[in-house]
């Protein structure tokens, strides 16, 4: 019995796309578990270049079983687009091999316009969403009687029944928001959802039972993290998070499969930091340097193509996200990046109103007041990029390397210097 997990320990994009497409071949089965279209992940596969963000990245592998479980909020046009885009690329996709929760809960519009309401209501305070409706599809699924699971639109009465009861309701409160255009209908929406589960249809089932079986069998699951610790709806930075538990914390609540099962996690962190979107960022660069860094690693968002928030690699906040999420060693990505640096720094401290610490707040107001306390490194100014065994690297790569361990107590067992699968060193 042996599971792994993927988990991204800073504000996400940390690359976990990529480790998961290099580990999938060591397991049987590929599971995302929380989130919706708001997290992506860019995979190089066999030379092409995938943006995955609903689905899997074991979707990419046509022998392995990639499972969209409980945990995941759904918009079913979106997930179409994206499966027939692989469709396009590598034929036609098996309904023995990609499996759908029917647990899983269903974005509808009311969503994307209550969530643009609000984030307009919030002016210059705005937590910057990805205006998809996630958070508050997440609010409905909280708050039950506004909430829609895709078992319930496999039933047409059931699913008929429901939006009759709630899109009355969410045109009220529409309008109580300012929005001023038509009200939604029933019928439409209705019509247009049924066609989209007609087609999902084949992939939907249990999957909470899926997996159960799947572990009894003796099959290796792999799971797969979406976004990153700090943006934890109860462990991040509050309340510029996501709407879900995207740290380890919620590999168990949106599988089903419980902790005991998993036996390695995985965490995944850049040489540096990004960040989308409002909230705190201490070792943000308003310079050159973070616009070098954004340049060099193309930071641009997947789903959405904003320019990325730059800065140092933050140890306080990443050491905080490995905790959280227990991590067992540590992956670093985008270490290439740094590659034209004349000099490399790591947070490895706060400064919170003349105080030293290595707690990371969990107020965002002492947050914001952080200043950085940097160990200053020299850099390399050597590429990378094609370095394949890690005693090759450059001793000043090493000693960094060196220097993220010691501070964060986990062992750096994977290092990534390039978007490709082979430009990987396994320690």
């Amino acid at each position: 019995m042996s599971a792994t997990s993927i988990i991204g320990l800073q504000w996400g994009d940390e690359a976990k796309g990529k480790i998961v497409d290099l580990l999938t071949d060591q397991h049987d089965i590929v599971v995302r578990y929380l989130g919706g279209n708001n997290a992506g992940h860019t995979v190089v596969f066999d030379g092409e270049t995938y943006k995955l963000s609903m689905l899997p990245a074991g979707i990419l592998h046509p022998d392995k079983m990639s499972v969209i479980a409980t945990g995941v909020v759904i918009n079913p046009a979106d997930l179409l687009v994206e499966m027939q885009s692989i469709i396009d690329r590598k034929g036609p996709i098996d309904p023995e091999k990609f499996r759908i929760s029917d647990r899983a809960h269903i974005i509808f519009p009311y969503h994307k316009l209550e969530e643009a309401a609000l984030e307009q209501m919030r002016s210059s305070e705005a937590i910057g969403t990805t205006m998809r409706g996630i958070g508050t599809c997440y609010r409905d699924k909280a708050g039950r009687t506004h909430a829609i699971r895709l078992g319930d639109m496999i039933r047409p009465e059931v699913f008929r029944k429901r939006l009759e009861e709630i899109v009355p309701q969410k045109n009220r409160i529409l309008k109580a928001m300012g929005y001023d255009g038509p009200d939604l209908s029933v019928d439409d929406i209705f019509n247009e959802y049924n066609v989209y589960v007609e087609k999902l249809k084949p992939y939907v089932c249990d999957t909470t039972a899926l997996l159960h079986k799947a572990i009894k069998a003796g099959q290796k699951l792999l799971f797969e993290g979406a976004q990153g610790s700090l943006l934890d709806i109860d462990h991040g930075t509050f309340p510029y998070v996501t709407s879900s538990n995207s740290s380890g914390c919620g590999v168990h609540n949106g599988s089903g499969v419980p902790e005991r099962v998993i036996s390695r996690m995985i965490g995944v962190v850049k040489a540096y930091t990004t960040r989308v979107g409002g909230g705190p960022f201490p070792t943000e660069l308003h310079d050159e340097t973070g616009e070098l860094i954004r340049k060099t690693g193309n930071e641009y968002g997947t789903v959405t193509g904003r320019p990325r928030r730059c800065g140092w690699f933050d140890a306080v906040a990443t050491g905080y996200g490995a905790r959280v999420s227990g991590v067992d060693c540590l992956t670093i990505a985008l270490l290439d990046v740094l590659d034209v640096m004349d000099e490399v720094k790591i947070c490895e401290a706060y400064d919170i109103n003349g105080v030293r610490t290595t707690d990371f707040p969990s107020q965002i107001e002492d947050l914001a007041a952080a200043k950085p306390i940097y160990r200053t490194m020299p850099g390399w100014k050597t590429d990378i990029t094609g370095i394949r065994n890690y005693d090759d690297l450059p001793e000043a790569t090493r000693n960094y390397i060196d220097a993220v361990e010691a501070i964060m107590e986990v062992p750096v067992e994977i290092v990534s210097v390039g978007p490709d699968r082979e430009q990987t060193i396994i320690r």
